[in-house]
């Protein structure tokens, strides 16, 4: 293999050195050798693949590894992912596979120029595309698409916006159950009293109203994959009955003394702290341990906003075609706004305002509500100034945002001193749990980093 793998690089111009065992290719390391790639087999004589991945990561943190190996182990190749692995080759394999590999593992593209100024923009289904072109998203992108290709759970994490959902369909549409059923639960829109029907179906007489027996998302999906959206919002006594879904694949319905058999392979989002919510009993850690095959976390916008401009013509083009409008170009003041801003609610946030802007097409309004609201009621010069500005919109619009303001402050209040246990808060604020939701959004409200 060593050889073989030696003559192909090579043909292709590439300088190589080779090892014959993880102990000698380490000391080649350690003796100064820097190489821009390694290919390392899993299972080698002396000390396996990912133990030599392991230690070459605390050599060198920026070394890039593709990983080679005859036996298709799931758990062996997230393991190999999680310390760091670009990618995992599985033998034989064809000329173009190592192609491909070397490729995603030095970062190299066909395109490089363009790709770096317009990004890449993958169609998933007929209106849903996964647009992508930092750094960091890049990187998303290729862990994605290898672990498409392992059959495990998936944990997707993120804020709200920041496009968990879009991910979860580009691992669908990359996996080989592509051709099968993607179902989505989004678990704090249901009811938990409804969600276990929802999930594991009923039989007829099971409750109240149950004339007739239905089959639950898991059957449906049988074979696909579903997204359980906001797991963090589920009910313990339903992670419960989810874990021994993901165990071993059975479940009852409602109602019922058989159980099901299912194929089904979960994705699960959210945008709670995990760790957190285990801590306060409100997330199992055996779930959390099941789910969390391999974990995918989404950078907010704020921390990629070099993809604004190009997103906004993404959601430009699609929505003009949508609303049948000719598109409408961003102005150099428009777009200085735009990267200004730090877009609280990331990508859902950015897809409304194009949608006003290519509504509404008014630049200076559009500049306004990006721009930071520095006015504060000092005194009676103030408010008078104010409330004079042309067609007596100047009161409606402090009213308006004191009031906002206002209601920002007293939620922010009740998440502190809840801890940010947002059922709580609500029931402190006297609202329901879903308009608690809706205005954490609205106002972009964040729980405080912990050092």
């Amino acid at each position: 293999m060593l050889r073989y793998l030696r003559t192909l690089l090579e043909l292709d111009s590439f300088q190589v050195t080779t090892a014959g065992t993880g102990e000698e290719a380490l000391q080649l390391v350690q003796q100064g050798l820097t190489p821009d790639l390694v290919l390392l087999d899993s299972f080698m004589p002396g000390i396996d693949g990912l133990e030599v991945l392991r230690q070459f990561k605390t050599l060198r943190s920026d070394i890039k590894v593709v990983m080679l190996s005859c036996v298709n182990d799931n758990r062996r190749v997230a393991e190999a992912m999680r310390l760091g692995a670009r990618d995992f080759i599985s033998k034989p394999f064809r000329k173009q596979d190592l192609d491909d590999a070397i490729a995603l593992g030095l970062g190299l593209s066909k395109h490089p120029a363009k790709e770096e100024i317009e990004g890449e923009e993958i169609q998933l289904e007929e209106d849903r595309y996964f647009v992508f072109g930092s750094a960091a998203m890049r990187e998303i992108r290729a862990q994605a698409t290898l672990v498409a290709r392992v059959d495990l759970p998936v944990l997707l994490l993120g804020e709200s916006g920041t496009g968990k959902e879009v991910l979860a369909h580009f691992i669908h549409k990359m996996s080989p159950r592509a051709n099968r059923t993607f179902t989505k639960v989004n678990c704090a829109a249901v009811p938990p009293d409804l969600l276990e029907s929802e999930l594991f179906g009923y039989e007829a007489g099971a409750f109240t109203g149950a004339n007739r027996p239905k089959p639950g998302k898991f059957e449906l999906c049988n074979n696909g994959t579903i997204l359980l959206d906001e797991i963090g919002e589920m009910h313990p006594a339903l992670q419960a009955k989810l874990l021994h879904v993901l165990q071993d694949g059975t479940f009852s319905r409602l109602g019922s003394r058989t159980t099901v058999k299912v194929d089904v392979r979960v994705l699960a989002a959210t945008n709670i702290d995990i760790k957190k919510a285990i801590a306060e009993k409100v997330f199992r850690e055996d779930l959390y341990y099941r789910l969390n095959g391999f974990t995918l976390k989404l950078p907010p916008l704020r921390e990629r906003m070099e993809e604004v401009p190009l997103l906004i013509r993404h959601f430009m083009a699609r929505l003009a075609e949508k609303y049948a409008r000719q598109p409408i170009p961003l102005s150099h003041a428009l777009t200085e706004a735009c990267m200004a801003h730090s877009w609280p609610g990331n990508l859902r946030e950015l897809e409304n305002f194009v949608k006003r802007y290519l509504v509404l097409a008014d630049e200076q309004m559009m500049i306004a509500e990006l721009t930071p609201n520095k006015s504060h009621v000092g005194g009676p010069g103030e408010l008078s100034s104010f409330a004079a500005q042309p067609n007596g919109e100047g009161l409606k619009k402090l009213v308006r945002n004191l009031k906002d303001e206002a209601e920002a402050e007293a939620i922010a209040q009740a998440l502190e001193k809840t801890r940010w246990n947002r059922k709580q808060a609500a029931a402190e604020l006297r609202i329901s749990y879903k308009a608690l939701l809706y205005k954490v959004r609205q106002y972009g409200l964040e729980p405080p980093r912990r050092p």
